[in-house]
């Protein structure tokens, strides 16, 4: 058995063929031997036995004659005529007391042979193989009757040697007909079988290739004239191939698919099982070729994209935050080797990764979302601090649950920002400049006083009383205080301002504007209302920058409630609140002015874009304004109607326990 499985199907088909046929063969070799020499001795043995009745029917009046001269010349002629001669080895008569009246021999008779074959009376023939000088012989007897009286009998020996070359070249004729086929059934069953295994061995050497990872084996079209080029999706793999990349199903909208109008190469011929398997195994490595093709040319491209991208690109392991692999413009940026990134934790260069990313991947369903974050402190070799906008998405990699992410270097865009801050700071001090001098006019105009009165007491050489002298130097350090508290509030405001986020209680941000802008509301009749709620909570932002939206929000209010020709003293004023809800803090400032029309409040936040008259503003405030609310996660919105004054809302998250 052990064999027999060795054997290729090859192998296998021929044998099991040629086995059978020549089953058949042998079993109809026998079959036709038998009937044939059966046949062959039966019609010799009827010849004998024809030949001996006629003898017997014209003997019959020479033995009642005694006429022994005619009755030895019928049975010489009778054994000598044609071909008989070689048939008949004897003929004889005897009487009917078993004497021999006339016999072929040449030779004495064989005692032996008249009583070989005794026929018994009314016995129609009888039949004896005898042995006649050493020759074997079939004795055939008959009667010699004249009317119902028996008178002698006619024996005739057939040749059995004569027979048996005649059945041996009967069979040998057949044997070498037999072989004939044989042969030609072995040129068939081989020429069939090498027919059948042929597609199966081109099989087996393509599967073999493709097992050794050798997709580009040229496949056998010669029988088709067909070259892969003369494909349209070969050529151009943006092109879809209807049989490779969609189903035999038309889209919902009833469009009808796009197929060419000869594929010549998605098909069967027409033929057996054998070939069909072939055509099937041929479409099969053509749609692996066109979808290798396709997929080494998605994974050139995407890795030329990967490579060559101008930010930097990271594959993060999700599960452990290691650095699966990054593209040259990382290294550049990071200041680290490709060797160096590969394997390090994310968290070296992103310590808010986890607390930021992660948690919104962890809780991530089947749903591929992707997060993008603005203005990410990373660090570079050396601890070295800048910052980035990330994008990240869920991926899988080699197998592993990933997350790819490209940032961008912002950090120059940042310092351009905080230079346009500091510059409408200046502006707005600037503007602010009279209210400031006569904010600081009042703490020395006291000091001027107490200094004044302590000078005139001294050149009068008139003593002070204690009480007096404790109330004048109280005053003076009270106003020098005041005074060091607005130039402190003004050198912290028009200090550069770097983008850094700070436990921040917006309450603190609203008095420090108000320090310096109050004295100059005043002057110009505008009442400002602060309505301010104890114990908020603190969010994440940074003082002089929230200011600066102060700042900006609190001088267009002025300007809006300056700008209405119909106002009376008293009624210009803004009132500033601030209200905690829902893990949020929320700041308006409200005013009493013009008011904003309908058509521009969708501009409002615009850069460049203003109401006022030129030269009177660069339309920039708002703009600034907007972009440092959203650097703090927070929102700002705008209500107004124009003639009825406007409301600036400002929402911010409270900050988490652990920041």
């Amino acid at each position: 058995m052990k064999r027999l499985r060795a054997l290729g199907l090859k192998s296998k088909i021929f044998f099991s063929i040629l086995a059978v046929i020549l089953f058949i063969s042998v079993a109809i070799a026998f079959l036709a031997r038998w009937i044939l020499v059966s046949s062959l001795t039966s019609e010799l043995q009827h010849r004998g036995l024809a030949i001996a009745q006629s003898i017997a029917d014209r003997a019959s009046g020479y033995i009642l004659d005694k006429n022994t001269p005619q009755m030895v010349s019928l049975v010489f002629d009778t054994a000598h005529l044609g071909e008989r001669r070689q048939l008949i080895a004897y003929i004889f008569i005897t009487d009917s007391d078993a004497e021999i009246l006339a016999h072929t021999f040449t030779r004495p008779f064989p005692p032996d042979l008249k009583r070989a074959n005794i026929l018994g009376q009314d016995v129609p023939q009888a039949f004896e193989s005898v042995d006649v000088f050493g020759q074997p012989a079939l004795d055939i007897a008959v009667p010699v009757k004249e009317g119902i009286y028996q008178i002698g009998t006619v024996h005739v020996g057939l040749n059995k040697e004569h027979i048996d070359n005649l059945v041996g070249k009967l069979r040998i004729t057949f044997l070498g007909f037999i072989l004939l086929i044989i042969i030609i059934v072995f040129a068939v069953s081989l020429r069939l079988t090498s027919s059948i295994t042929r597609p199966i061995q081109k099989l087996i050497s393509i599967s073999d290739e493709l097992s050794r990872g050798n997709f580009d084996i040229k496949l056998d079209f010669a029988d088709s004239g067909w070259n892969v080029l003369d494909c349209p999706a070969y050529r151009n793999t943006d092109l879809p191939c209807w049989h490779f990349d969609q189903t035999a199903q038309a889209p919902d909208d009833g469009e009808r698919l796009h197929t060419c109008a000869k594929c010549n190469f998605y098909r069967k011929r027409p033929g057996d099982e054998v070939s069909q398997l072939a055509d099937s195994f041929r479409n099969m490595v053509w749609s692996i070729k066109l979808y290798r093709r396709r997929l080494r040319e998605s994974e050139e491209k995407y890795r030329s994209l990967f490579v060559s991208g101008p930010d930097p690109v990271f594959v993060v392991d999700h599960h452990d935050v290691s650095i699966l692999d990054a593209n040259p413009r990382a290294e550049e940026l990071y200041g680290y080797s490709r060797g160096e990134l590969q394997g390090m934790n994310f968290m070296d260069l992103d310590p808010d990764f986890n607390s930021q990313c992660r948690p919104y991947f962890d809780t991530l369903g089947e749903e591929k979302s992707c997060v993008y974050l603005t203005k990410i402190m990373h660090f570079k070799r050396g601890r070295q601090p800048f910052y980035v906008n990330l994008h990240a998405c869920p991926i899988s990699y080699k197998g592993r649950h990933a997350v790819i992410i490209a940032v961008t270097d912002i950090t120059e865009m940042i310092e351009k920002d905080a230079q346009l801050i500091q510059a409408s700071k200046m502006k707005t001090l600037g503007e602010m400049s009279a209210g400031i001098a006569h904010e600081l006019n009042q703490p020395l105009n006291a000091i001027k006083m107490g200094s004044d009165f302590l000078s005139m007491m001294s050149e009068q050489g008139r003593e002070i009383p204690t009480e007096n002298m404790h109330q004048v130097t109280v005053e003076i350090s009270t106003q020098v205080d005041r005074a060091t508290e607005i130039i402190n509030t003004l050198r912290a405001f028009g200090r550069k301002a770097h983008f850094v986020k700070e436990l921040l209680d917006v309450n603190r941000s609203i008095r420090g504007v108000m320090n310096i802008v109050g004295q100059q509301f005043k002057l110009s009749n505008v009442d400002v209302e602060l309505d301010l709620a104890e114990n908020l909570p603190t969010i994440l932002a940074h003082d002089n920058r929230l200011q600066q939206v102060l700042f900006n929000l609190v001088s267009n209010a002025r300007d809006a409630i300056l700008d209405r020709g119909d106002r009376v003293p008293g009624d210009g004023k803004i009132v500033i609140r601030t209200s905690a809800d829902n893990g949020s803090v929320t700041v308006s400032v409200s005013d009493t002015g013009v008011g904003i029309a309908e058509d521009d409040l969708h501009k409002i936040f615009e850069p460049f874009f203003t109401t006022k008259e030129l030269g009177q503003g660069m339309g920039l405030g708002l703009s600034i304004s907007y972009g440092i609310v959203k650097d703090y996660n927070g929102d700002i919105r705008i209500r107004s109607r124009l003639g009825e004054g406007s409301t600036f809302i400002l929402t911010f998250p409270a900050a988490k326990p652990q920041a």
